[in-house]
């Protein structure tokens, strides 16, 4: 098989489509992968990393703010079309699968044109503009939670199949995980990340949680602040006291997700569709806030489709206060049942063979 990969911007978008690449190779490995993504997004590195090779071709946001934008906006994707197409006439790919994220539109549109055999994967309940329109190109469209199908317009192409994974998750075992990251086996774990942009409202709070942890014996806290918030926890970190050999760990990007997640006791995280998926097939308990500056409010949806099931808290963002994340905080350490209950509830509330689902469509 001759795939083009696409998706791009955020890991959100990134780590489905490599997952997706990675069960093609699994089960083709003569099968020839190029990714096609955008010059100033994060598959710039976390692709070549993952073993992939990657072109660039240019995409731009649908800016509808005044008739410049719009007219903008047309002639950069225009120009991605037609860098697409140059790139698909020598690689020939045999499908073009996209992940979300406006480079999408494009590279979809120019494999369709071509005769490529399309797809598109939408990871939230409520889909992406570009997806929206990219549906007609299609010929199925996979999706990460049936709430989205409604969405949409043509419900016949629809295949429910959740959100791709990359396969160190499923091997991710707590033990492990935390001799990987030198933490006591028997402490109260917690892993706080906001996506991998970071989320300013979480930070926020969490940093009176981490006052409130530093210095105790037998608790750890991972701290994912996101690079454009690192240094202000930092500063805010050593004027409480917390020094780097304490039991606060701060992060400016977690590059090492799969042992976090199964280091942890208890996830505190925004409600993007991968890090829902990630969380819920390591099988942990989670406090979910959704971000409420998302297309849809999308991430709400995500967020209660597992709280529903019994495996995570949802608490949005207009009622968190760090009083109320302490506290929740304070029962679940004092209800290990619950958590584990939670973490059962979680591991189940997803499938967890998305991406092996979406190779066996494309096959047939």
């Amino acid at each position: 098989m001759r795939a083009v990969i696409t998706g791009g911007g955020t890991g959100g978008h990134i780590y489905p489509a490599i997952a997706i690449a990675d069960a093609i190779r699994s089960h083709d490995p003569d099968s020839e992968i190029l990714y096609l993504g955008y010059q100033g997004g994060l598959e710039r590195d976390i692709v070549p990393k993952a073993g992939y090779p990657i072109q660039f071709v240019p995409a731009m946001w649908i800016d509808r703010s005044n008739i410049f934008r719009i007219v903008k906006t047309a002639g950069v994707n225009l120009r991605g079309v037609h860098e697409a197409k140059k790139i698909m006439k020598k690689f020939r790919p045999d499908v073009v699968i996209g992940t979300g994220g406006y480079v999408c539109f494009p590279v979809i549109y120019a494999g369709h044109s071509l005769g490529a055999r399309c797809y598109i994967h939408e990871q939230n309940a409520f889909p992406g503009v570009a997806n929206k329109v990219l549906e007609r190109y299609c010929r199925k469209v996979f999706l990460g939670f049936k709430e989205a199908s409604a969405y949409f317009k043509e419900p016949e192409k629809h295949v429910v199949v959740g959100n791709p994974v990359r396969s160190a998750f499923f091997g991710a075992e707590r033990r492990q995980a935390r001799e990987n990251l030198g933490i006591g086996q028997d402490d109260f774990v917690i892993f706080s990340f906001g996506g991998s942009q970071g989320a300013g409202r979480i930070n926020e709070v969490v940093c009176e949680l981490m006052k409130e942890m530093n210095g105790r014996a037998g608790e750890t806290l991972i701290f994912g602040t996101g690079s454009r918030f690192y240094d202000d926890i930092v500063t805010k970190a050593r004027s409480a006291g917390i020094t780097e050999d304490s039991n606060i760990r701060i992060r400016s990007y977690i590059d090492d997700m799969p042992d976090c997640l199964a280091a942890a006791d208890l996830v505190i995280s925004r409600s993007g569709a991968l890090s829902v998926a990630e969380t819920c097939v390591v099988g942990r308990a989670s406090i979910l806030i959704p971000s409420p500056n998302v297309t849809g409010n999308h991430q709400y949806f995500n967020a209660k489709s597992v709280a529903d099931q019994g495996g995570a808290v949802l608490m949005e963002e207009k009622e968190l206060t760090a009083e109320r994340l302490i506290q929740t905080v304070r029962e679940l350490r004092a209800d290990p049942k619950r958590l584990e209950a939670m973490g059962r509830a979680a591991f189940g509330a997803v499938p967890h063979d998305a991406a092996e689902r979406v190779y066996s469509e494309i096959q047939e």
